[in-house]
């Protein structure tokens, strides 16, 4: 009984998985074809009509779609990525690929068959993905071996149409490794470049990636963003996956919630003003790059917290919590900090005007009333204090009488 349970709950989970999934049938212009597409659309782009979304293109659809898919799907539940729009060109069929990203070998450049799949890829499938679903500019491509060169003459294009390459296993092409490194020092705006290599593949094959490698690592444009992994412990078919969930946190590495690492490299020493600022641009450069308007996490806002109160004596807790008002206006979070700013200053009269907002906003019902009213409930004490003449936490003074005489006299 128990195995029935697991396979129909399998199957359902299967079935789940394929609700956004949808074939199409593309007659190419181009290469005078039909073209087998396998599109993903995430569960939240009809719930969420004013968004829109990255896409990645992957070839050798059949093989690259669903490993794709499945790391998607899990780093955008960890919010470690965006939501992609993701399409699977099929290369497959009849063998495809092999004509699609030919090249010659004298000058290492598409022939005259691949460059009609260049034109599909650019001027067809693209303007039709930017036409019927709500993209956003930030586009990827995804190849493996042969597919893994071809979609470097994307990249060596003046202008690349794609933000992120993401090449595994690549069989470079003539002379690729000399092209990529000049154009990775000409780009004027910011593109990602994961590569991956292992000692499973031809001698051939490692000897065009470490020469790319090689090159690819020196270069110093601080707009040429790149990675590269080395999956030699692993097997050909096993790397595709490894590969696959690295360049996915390669590529989305500043829409993640900042890490130990980020915040020790980069934003542990600075001033609160700068700590701020920082924080502020990070979301500027998510939206603007990947065109996901994401509103500061709350989590990156305890990040920088310790140096917002510790530093400067608290001076700029009420900028800080101006921000966290206009993020969140509905959570006690900004109230708090300001509150907390006009504590530190003893102005305990404003300091209790905002923490009662936020326990308003709280509620005694909930299991952390008790814990913001302390506030409250330390600022009264120190304004009873204040009354009396003595810091909170001192000793009451005590009336000590005149001594008396050795008549009991005054």
């Amino acid at each position: 009984m128990k195995k029935i349970v697991l396979i129909l709950l399998f199957i359902s989970f299967l079935a789940q998985g394929q609700d956004n999934v949808t074939f199409k049938k593309f007659n190419s212009v181009s290469t005078n074809s039909e073209r087998i597409l396998k599109i993903y659309v995430p569960d939240s782009y009809e719930e969420n009509e004013k968004s829109t979304y990255p896409v990645a293109i992957l070839m050798d659809g059949e093989f690259l779609f669903d490993v794709y898919v499945a790391n998607a799907k899990l780093f955008g539940s960890r919010d470690k990525a965006p939501e992609q729009i993701i399409v699977g060109v099929f290369q497959n069929q009849n063998e495809e690929r092999y004509t699609d990203c030919d090249y010659s070998e004298d000058t290492g450049l598409p022939n005259a068959e691949s460059s009609q799949f260049y034109g599909f890829i650019r001027d067809e499938l693209l303007p039709y993905l930017d036409n019927n679903y709500r993209t956003s500019l930030f586009k990827t491509i995804v190849g493996n071996t042969l597919t893994g060169n071809f979609i470097n003459y994307f990249f060596l294009e003046p202008s690349p149409v794609f933000n992120a390459y993401i090449s595994i296993n690549p069989s470079f092409a003539p002379e690729m490794h000399q092209k990529l490194e000049a154009q990775s020092q000409n780009l004027i705006t910011q593109y990602f470049y994961y590569l991956s290599g292992g000692d499973f593949n031809t001698e051939k094959r490692i000897a065009g990636i470490n020469n790319a490698h090689n090159l690819l690592k020196l270069s110093e444009n601080p707009n040429f963003k790149y990675h590269y992994d080395d999956f030699s412990n692993a097997s050909k078919t096993g790397s595709i996956g490894q590969a696959t969930a690295s360049a996915m946190s390669f590529t989305f590495q500043l829409f993640a919630a900042i890490s130990q690492e980020e915040f020790d490299r980069d934003i542990a020493n600075l001033e609160p003003g700068d700590a701020i600022e920082y924080l502020e641009r990070k979301y500027v450069e998510i939206e603007y790059l990947y065109g996901s308007n994401v509103k500061i996490r709350e989590s990156d806002i305890y990040k920088i917290e310790p140096i917002i109160i510790d530093k400067l004596n608290g001076d700029y807790l009420e900028e800080f919590g101006k921000m966290i008002m206009r993020l969140y206006p509905e959570t006690p979070l900004g109230d708090y900090y300001i509150g907390l700013y006009y504590e530190t200053g003893y102005e305990y009269k404003k300091a209790l005007k905002h923490y009662k907002n936020g326990y308003a906003k709280i509620g005694s019902d909930n299991e952390n009333g008790d814990g913001y009213y302390a506030n409250i409930e330390r600022v009264l004490e120190k304004q009873r204090a204040e009354r009396l003449g003595f810091s909170s936490g001192e000793e009451e003074p005590i009336d000590e009488e005149e001594p008396l005489d050795d008549n009991g006299g005054l």
